[in-house]
């Protein structure tokens, strides 16, 4: 059996965005190979890019041994644009599609419109083997699992250690060292992404989850906004007005914030792990100062609840070779796959046990605290309809300085189930 290149040339965050804009302009338009080549099957690989995503498809095919041969589709860096191709492609039963590289807001969606195919029998027992709970319920719809979660990402807190000796445990802790490092003429802020986008969608999830509370019904049908969304709506809103954010906060994107607390402009960052390794290559200095810890939650004596982020591969319900997608979509998130992805490409795992492989303890120094957080990470609402979903609450909560928590809870309550209904959202 091949095996891959454990050792490929690393390059920094900027030099990785540059190759993968290379590798889309070299690929768009998207032009899907015929079904067959030499009399192999084709198998097309939609999905956005990935750093060193070939070597596992070129492992795939070698191990395939001439059954099949996956090629690699690569859809645009934006999540709505690739959401905009697949749709498209989907709507048309476009039977070029194969494998689908999935965001993993889209299962519901994807599943509900009969554009995936269900994976069962010895097939869905394999997938939920070890996988962990959080990434394997996005991959479900009523209670039938549509896809294979991939790989996994959950956000944490950065501290500045010579700043904040030990991490706040509550928003309302650190609110008040934030205050207090203010006081003291020391650098204070708190930096996270506040912008009218998805990421404003999963700090909201965050909060709400961790006050124990519910923004859609279980079944997706109904729009709740219970006690603990309202909570999470005060908590919000007390953030944004104590004083301790930049003045860009409500413009700021997971970059913006990347940087910021990078170049020394914060004393906490709530972020995905991608920033570790951008400081470790870009700010050294710094990073010798700055630790990781659980994202902060509502209530002391209660763990926080985080909102799980990640991929999913599914398989077409267009495609000519379902059997061989099922087989390669298997291989594509194995476990080998999924570890050399994690250390390469900087993609958390969704199978648990990868995570106490040794090799991993570099590249992740954070994995404890990253697998603490997973186990009971939460689901954005799980609805066919999540895209409405998401841009009404983007759009109710910007600026976030701007909440009346009761009464944004009551409108968010009407726009989301308009939203779940269809009305008067565009996809």
């Amino acid at each position: 059996m091949a095996t891959i290149d454990r050792h490929p040339q690393r390059r920094t965050l900027r030099a990785r965005a540059l190759a993968a804009g290379a590798a889309i302009a070299l690929l768009a338009p998207l032009a899907a190979c015929g079904s067959d080549e030499g009399g192999v099957p084709v198998l097309n690989l939609y999905q956005f890019p990935v750093e060193n995503l070939q070597n596992v498809v070129d492992r795939c095919n070698q191990q395939a041994a001439g059954k099949y041969k996956i090629v690699y589709q690569v859809l645009p860096r934006a999540a709505d644009d690739q959401r905009v191709q697949m749709v498209r492609r989907l709507a048309a039963k476009d039977d070029s599609m194969d494998i689908l590289g999935m965001d993993v807001t889209w299962t519901q969606e994807f599943a509900s419109a009969d554009w995936i195919k269900e994976w069962t029998g010895a097939d869905r027992a394999e997938i939920e083997n070890g996988t962990l709970p959080g990434p394997l319920a996005s991959a479900e719809y009523e209670g039938k699992l549509y896809a294979a979660p991939n790989n996994t990402n959950v956000q944490l807190l950065w501290y500045r250690k010579d700043l904040v000796p030990t991490p706040p445990k509550t928003w309302a802790e650190m609110i008040q060292m934030s205050q207090q490092l203010k006081n003291e003429g020391k650098t204070y802020q708190v930096v996270t992404m506040g912008a009218q986008y998805e990421g404003l969608v999963v700090l909201f999830n965050s909060l709400v989850a961790s006050a124990g509370g519910k923004v859609v019904s279980d079944d997706g049908k109904t729009a709740i906004m219970d006690a603990g969304a309202v909570k999470g709506l005060e908590t919000l809103k007390t953030f944004a007005t104590a004083g301790v954010t930049t003045p860009s906060f409500s413009n700021a994107l997971e970059d913006d914030v990347r940087l910021a607390f990078q170049n020394g402009g914060g004393a906490f960052q709530l972020n995905w792990p991608f920033v570790y390794a951008s400081m470790q290559s870009d700010a050294p200095d710094l990073a010798k100062n700055v630790g990781w810890a659980r994202y902060p939650g509502i209530d002391p004596n209660t763990p926080s609840v985080t909102t799980i982020g990640g991929s999913n591969v599914a398989v077409s319900s267009y495609s000519k070779h379902p059997d061989l997608a099922f087989e390669a979509a298997k291989c594509l998130r194995d476990r080998e796959a999924q570890k050399y992805l994690a250390i390469n490409a900087g993609q958390p795992p969704s199978i648990e046990a990868i995570y106490d492989d040794a090799d991993m303890a570099k590249a992740y120094p954070m994995k404890d605290t990253l697998l603490e957080e997973l186990q009971n990470a939460a689901p954005r609402p799980r609805t066919p309809a999540y895209q409405n979903l998401s841009t009404v609450v983007a759009a109710q909560l910007s600026p976030p300085s701007s909440i009346q928590p009761q009464q944004t809870a009551t409108d968010l309550k009407k726009s989301i189930q308009d939203a779940i209904d269809s009305k008067g959202v565009l996809p």
